[in-house]
Formats: C-alpha cells, sequence, structure tokens
C-alpha cells in the first residue's frame, strides 16, 4: 500500500496557521490583561503624599516676615500662575513628546533598556514626566528594577486619573531647583526675585536647566555652566516650534539680573517676635510641627513693620556698646485692639534667643499704677492726703517691713496720690496697699491681665512679685481704655494651603475696671513727665501728650506708658544677677520709651486722653488742698469723680473780709488749653 506523504510545504503552512491563531489569541489575552489591569489601576486610589510646603508668616501690612521650610522652600501655584515659557523650557527639555505619551516615551524607554541590557547596570534613565512625578511623589531614587516596575505603574495611575495639564501643574511644584527651593514659585523667588508668572524666556530657560543638577548647573555656583545649560534648552524649544530662531538668539542675549543672596544664617527683623508667633502656633493652636513647618501655612500677624524697625535700631543705638551684657526688652500693642505692633526680646538675637518681653521680673514702682486704681474704687481720690516720711509698717503677727525713698529722699509733709505718683513716693505706696488689703491688689492685677502668681503682701505695692513686661503692657492698655481690658494678639488668622480659615482672632474687651477711676489715673499717670516727675529727663523728647510710670530695682529699670493710640514696656537690666547702675543705666529704659514712642508714631498727630462722663474738674490750692480761688499763687488742675471733689474754698490768701471768687477750670473743649506744655511743632 502505498504512504502519501504531506508535504513539507503545507505542513509549515499548517504551523504558520496555529502560531497566527496562538498569536491573535495571546494578543488577545495581553490586551485583555492590559485592560483589566488599566481598569485595576483606574479604580485604585494613588498613594496618600504629603506634599511639603513653605509656610509663610506675614506683617500687618501684607509684607512676607518669614518662610519656614527647613530646606524645603515649596510655595505652591497654579499652572496660570507659571510662565508660559517656562511650561515650554520645561517640555523641551525634560520631556518633548509629553503631551502625546500615556506616561511612557517608548522610543527612549527601548534605548534605555538596551544599553541597560548591555552594560547589565541601570546606566540609562528614559524618565518622562509622569514618570519623574511618581518617582517624587512616591517612592525613592534607588535605582533598581522593582522599583521601575512600581513607578510604571504610578505612572499609568497618574496617567488615568489626571489630565496632561494637572500632571504638568503638580510636576512644576514638586522639582527641586537647587538652593532649598522646590518648585517653580519657590525657584522664581530664589534666583530672580520675582514671581514664576513673570518670568522671562531668558530665565525660563535658565531655570529649565537647573533640576539635571541643581548644584553643577546653579548659576550662584557657576553662571557660564548655567548659560551654556541655557543654551541647550533655548535650542531645543527653538528645535520644537516654541519659540523663533530670532526669539532664542534675543533671550540667549538678554543679560540675566540674579537676585542678591543674603546670608541665610543672618537674623532677619522682627527674630523674638517669629519665634514667639511659632510658640503660640503649636502650643496655643495646637498645630503640630510638620504642618506648620511644611503645610503652606499662612499666618498674618499684626506686626508693624516700621514700628518694628524703629524698635529695633532704637535698643540697639541707646545700648552702650561698652555694656555687651546688659540687655533690653520693648513691647508695644495698640490699645484699641491688644495687637502686638512690636516685640524687641533682647539686644542681640545670633548672641541669645531668650526672649525677654517674657521673662518674669520684678516691675519696681511701675506695678504701683495697678495699686492705685484699686484705691480710686476703693474710696480714694487724687486729693487722698498721706504723709510721706520714714515709716515702720507691722503685718501678720508683728511682722515688720521697712520700706524707703529711692535716695531717702522724703517730703516730710502730707502729700496727696498725684505727688505720690509723680514722684514714685514708696511710703504712700505702703501705706495705700496696708488701707487696702494686698488681696485687693493681687484681684485688681488679675482682672487687668497680669496672670503670673503675686504674693499678697505689703512689699507687692513696690513690685516685689515678678512679672513680664508683655503682662505690664496689657495692664497697662486696660488702663488707658478706661477699664476695658483687651488680650494681646500677635495673629490674627491662620489659613491653609487650601485658603481654609484655621485660627481668627479677633479684639476681645472686657470691662474690668470703672472708667471714671481710670482716666482719673491716667491724667495723673502724666505728671510723670512733669517737672520733678522721674520720667522728666526725657520729656523734652516726646512732643505729644503720654502717661506712665517709671520703675527700678537694684536689677532692673522699666518705664512702661502710653498715648491713646500706643502703649508700651521698655525693660532694661542684666540676665544674670548683676545690678544696673542707676544714673547710667536705669536711664536707658526711659531714653529707649520716649525715643520709641515718638518715632513710632512720628506722621500721626497728637491725640488726647478724653475724659468719660461723671468726671469733674477744678482747681486746687497746692498747700491747703482746698478749692482754689483767683487770690492762691499756686492752683492746680485736678480731676474728681463727680461728687468726690473739694467743697471748701481756700481761705488762706484772701485778703481780710473779700468773699472767695472761684477760680474756673478751662474750657476742656478748647484743643490748645487741654494741650498745655505737650505739643511743641517739630522740625
Amino acid at each position: 500500500m502505498e504512504v502519501i506523504r504531506e508535504a513539507p510545504l503545507l505542513r509549515y503552512l499548517r504551523w504558520a496557521k496555529k502560531f497566527v491563531k496562538f498569536f491573535i489569541l495571546s494578543l488577545l489575552c495581553l490586551s485583555f490583561a492590559i485592560l483589566l489591569l488599566i481598569l485595576y489601576l483606574r479604580s485604585q486610589p494613588l498613594p496618600e503624599t504629603f506634599v511639603k510646603q513653605t509656610t509663610t508668616i506675614y506683617a500687618s501690612n501684607g509684607d512676607v516676615l518669614d518662610t519656614m521650610h527647613r530646606g524645603e522652600n515649596r510655595i505652591l501655584v497654579p499652572i496660570q500662575e507659571i510662565s508660559p515659557a517656562l511650561i515650554d523650557a520645561t517640555i523641551a527639555i525634560e520631556d518633548r513628546s509629553f503631551r502625546e505619551h500615556y506616561g511612557f516615551d517608548w522610543k527612549r524607554l527601548a534605548m534605555a533598556a538596551y544599553v541597560d541590557v548591555i552594560n547589565m547596570d541601570m546606566r540609562q534613565g528614559a524618565s518622562t514626566i509622569t514618570q519623574q512625578l511618581a518617582r517624587n511623589l512616591y517612592l525613592s531614587l534607588d535605582k533598581t528594577w522593582e522599583r521601575k516596575i512600581k513607578e510604571a505603574l504610578l505612572s499609568i495611575q497618574l496617567e488615568l486619573n489626571y489630565s496632561k495639564d494637572e500632571i504638568l501643574e503638580m510636576y512644576m511644584n514638586q522639582i527641586y531647583y537647587g538652593h532649598s527651593a522646590y518648585g517653580a514659585q519657590a525657584a522664581a523667588q530664589t534666583y530672580f526675585g520675582k514671581n514664576a508668572k513673570d518670568l522671562s524666556i531668558a530665565e525660563s530657560a535658565m531655570l529649565a536647566g537647573i533640576p539635571k543638577g541643581p548644584t553643577y548647573y546653579s548659576p550662584f555656583n557657576d553662571f557660564e555652566r548655567a548659560k551654556s545649560r541655557q543654551k541647550l534648552i533655548l535650542d531645543a524649544m527653538e528645535r520644537d516650534g516654541m519659540i523663533s530662531s530670532k526669539q532664542a538668539d534675543q533671550a540667549f542675549a538678554e543679560p540675566i539680573k540674579l537676585k542678591t543672596r543674603t546670608n541665610e544664617n543672618m537674623a532677619e527683623q522682627a527674630p523674638y517676635f517669629r519665634d514667639y508667633i511659632a510658640s503660640l502656633v503649636k502650643n496655643k493652636y495646637g498645630i503640630d510641627e510638620e504642618l506648620f513647618i511644611h503645610g503652606g501655612l499662612k499666618i498674618r500677624t499684626t506686626l508693624d513693620p516700621v514700628m518694628q524697625k524703629k524698635a529695633e535700631e532704637i535698643v540697639t543705638s541707646v545700648l552702650p556698646k561698652d555694656s555687651p551684657n546688659l540687655q533690653a526688652a520693648l513691647i508695644a500693642m495698640d490699645p484699641a485692639t491688644g495687637y502686638i505692633k512690636a516685640m524687641v526680646g533682647g539686644r542681640d538675637y545670633k548672641t541669645s534667643q531668650y526672649n525677654r518681653v517674657l521673662g518674669k521680673r520684678q516691675p519696681g514702682s511701675s506695678f504701683k499704677p495697678i495699686m492705685y486704681l484699686a484705691a480710686l474704687q476703693n474710696g480714694y481720690t487724687p486729693l487722698t492726703l498721706m504723709k510721706s516720711e520714714p515709716t515702720v509698717f507691722t503685718y501678720d503677727n508683728n511682722k515688720q517691713y521697712i520700706p524707703s525713698n529711692f535716695g531717702g529722699r522724703y517730703a516730710h509733709d502730707m502729700i496727696n496720690m498725684r505727688e505720690a505718683i509723680k514722684t514714685s513716693d514708696n511710703i504712700y505706696a505702703v501705706k495705700t496697699i496696708d488701707f487696702l488689703g494686698p488681696q485687693k491688689v493681687v484681684d485688681e492685677a488679675k482682672n487687668l491681665g497680669i496672670t503670673s502668681n503675686l504674693q499678697a503682701v505689703p512689699s507687692l505695692a513696690l513690685g516685689t512679685s515678678p512679672v513680664s513686661p508683655l503682662e505690664l503692657n496689657a495692664a497697662y492698655a486696660a488702663i488707658v481704655n478706661k477699664g476695658e481690658a483687651v488680650k494681646p494678639i500677635a495673629i490674627t488668622s491662620i489659613e491653609d494651603n487650601q485658603g481654609n480659615i484655621l485660627i481668627e482672632e479677633k479684639p476681645e474687651k472686657t470691662q474690668v475696671a470703672d472708667p471714671v477711676a481710670s482716666a482719673l489715673l491716667v491724667n495723673m499717670m502724666q505728671s510723670v513727665f512733669e517737672r520733678g516727675g522721674t520720667g522728666f529727663r526725657v520729656a523734652n523728647e516726646i512732643n505729644r501728650p503720654v502717661a506712665g510710670k517709671t520703675g527700678s530695682t537694684d536689677y532692673d529699670a522699666w518705664l512702661s506708658g502710653f498715648t491713646p493710640q500706643l502703649v508700651s514696656t521698655v525693660w532694661v537690666g542684666y540676665d544674670k544677677n548683676q545690678k544696673v547702675d542707676d544714673v547710667k543705666e536705669g536711664y536707658l529704659s526711659k531714653k529707649i520709651w520716649a525715643q520709641f514712642m515718638e518715632g513710632a508714631l512720628k506722621g500721626q498727630p497728637p491725640a488726647l486722653f478724653d475724659m468719660p462722663a461723671g468726671v469733674v474738674s477744678v482747681y486746687i490750692d497746692a498747700h491747703s488742698g482746698k478749692l482754689a480761688t483767683e487770690h492762691c499763687p499756686t492752683p492746680q488742675l485736678f480731676y474728681f469723680a463727680s461728687g468726690t471733689e473739694p467743697q471748701e474754698y481756700c481761705t488762706d490768701h484772701l485778703p481780710a473780709n473779700e468773699a472767695p471768687t472761684p477760680l474756673k477750670p478751662p474750657d476742656s473743649s478748647t484743643f490748645w488749653q487741654r494741650m498745655g506744655s505737650w505739643w511743641k511743632p517739630s522740625d
């Protein structure tokens, strides 16, 4: 029987047919698998990521006071606020087919794979913008196949979940440009001092060249190398039709003006205030460190840059250079709102970061107004008389307290409250607290905003319980506010990176003292700057009505005071147990205060301390303490709560058989009369 053999050609055709079927089936299976993979990746959320952004602290006028980033300075901006030239330059040099591919540039990938296989190493990179974004957002920079696979899958997810413009926006806000600048906005500000939307073609081409080697191509480090890289990118932009040949030549010839680099370690303006803000953000408002530094927050503060600059300059110029350990603190706020306008915590932040505005020291006689406010609400008047002479006080089961006046100077006569405030008479003060009881003074201080622990003892009248300048300043603000306490505010709002308000502070006023008593005290505190007052030495440096009180201990020198627009406190002393020379060093607190108040309010018209309803003014004879007549040689104008003024006329200076003629007080509505000797036109 004859065996018919199959022709070789037919056998090959049959195998080819099977192969085609297998290939088509495999292709279908592969396509189906790819479809399933795409559907799976599309359904899976991308890993969570926290993009570090720079937190910005603003002064009250909108100026940037500080940026917080700790080496990762990033300010997110939408793609519409990035120069189109920078976007084109980035695409031209990093991924020219970005708009066409789906996460991979297959030609570049094939070439890179070929090089890697030939060298058996991960040498060649072919990453697209999408792949770079995936790596920067979610992965490490390790050159491993595992990382490459993850990068590929994440790139597909990015392309499936975001548009090309969204991917480009994320990329432009993510990449590193050197010198701690991440993203286009921070880079534009770092290198050129402008916003990313304002970059020219020349600047864009130079900036786009930096990410390949942030140190190597930094124009700060090697300008010629950066220019060479810029030329390469301009040529790539011309090649891809993004710019013309003429534009490329003009851009390369354009002079590049780099931003002047500052010493990054040098303390900037208001360093103590910036530390105070950081403390409030974390400790008062409960915002954690990572969100504060890298959350892209916008923190708006109350600081007045002009006042702050004057405060820093005055502290620096007044403190003697031959006493480098002598320190100072200054705090100023708007008494109407509680907004902190200036804060100086020491003479040199680089040497010492300790903020003395928050430190507690004995306030000395600058505490007395708090006690006198309590006295005015408990039966005292500005004319209450006590004898100024050496006195031994007994309290708490025969304990003795023997205060003395500064320099051993006593009137050895009856003096009133106004004179006691003016000359800072200690005997009058201790007699007052002895009358009131120390606890009543403690309670008054707490009402006014003093939070420190105060000892209810007679010496409290002389300021022996430590308080901070910030606390004392708040108490003085309540006094000038006619008894309305305001909380000190340094931050008005905190926004997150989406513009949501996290924190908002508004002025809060609380009536804590009688308005009439407060106004009477303010009037008497003006006498401190009159002839014979403890602040008279600097009165010639002030051209507006002011009121205040000096204070001194062996180790501290204070002056706290106010105008209707501004209240400030100055402390001068040493951090360690070193006495202050009252003549040479104690005077400096007054000098700093006077120069600051005049400088801070320069350009603002002098404001008057007005009196509330329920206050009457009368002339008093200084010797008898009775209503003055036209014959009294030294009448003084006093203010009283209505009904507490003297009713009898002085008859000591009347001619025989002549009835007393009352001396009328000036019309309180007359501006110039009320201004008195305060107004001195500026040169």
